[in-house]
């Protein structure tokens, strides 16, 4: 048996695990991955949604119908939306988004995939994200690269890429807290 690495550990990561071999044997890892990919697209771009799978207050049972029906819309079916079902009927719901991360995370790993964290203040365009993921590419000598873009309109505009523990940071809102730190250094 391998030793876990730290995308197993934890809930999300021992859910994560038990979705990748179920998906595998299913032979269903890329449908999964874009499900996934899907669902946590559709938990960060609406708040209501994220409050709905954080929210201690609302019952399991209500819980698992409200998200099998955002399923449903989503076009997300078979063995996610039974993974979805099953872990909001487990009361874990509010651990979706990382399982999500987790099986991601890991099918990259299995697949030789280096995954960046991309953080803009708009959505990328795909070919803004084949170009930055070329780029990526060149920089880590080859390895192939996936791009997992996320806006975060409070970075003001540039990007904010994250590889494993290097973070490289050209956001304006990074550039200017360089800049008022010196300024104080002056006065």
């Amino acid at each position: 048996m391998s030793t876990a690495s730290s995308a197993t550990t934890g809930v999300a990561g021992r859910y994560a695990s038990a979705l990748f071999e179920l998906a595998d044997n299913a032979k269903s890892l890329d449908q999964v991955a874009q499900d996934l990919t899907t669902f946590r697209k559709l938990v960060g771009e609406s708040a209501d949604l994220a409050r709905l799978i954080a929210s201690p207050v609302i019952g399991r049972d209500l819980q698992g119908k409200a998200l099998l029906a955002v399923l449903d819309a989503a076009g997300i079916a078979g063995l996610t939306r039974n993974f979805v079902g099953a872990v909001a009927a487990n009361g874990r719901a509010r651990d979706l988004p990382g399982m999500a991360s987790a099986f991601l995370a890991e099918l990259a790993s299995r697949r030789g995939e280096t995954t960046a964290t991309v953080t803009s203040a708009v959505p990328l365009s795909p070919a803004q994200v084949e170009q930055l993921s070329t780029a990526l590419r060149s920089v880590l000598g080859g390895a192939k690269v996936s791009v997992d873009a996320r806006v975060e309109p409070d970075i003001l505009g540039g990007l904010v890429v994250k590889v494993g523990s290097r973070l490289f940071d050209s956001s304006i809102r990074s550039k200017l807290q360089r800049l008022q730190l010196a300024m104080k250094g002056v006065a």
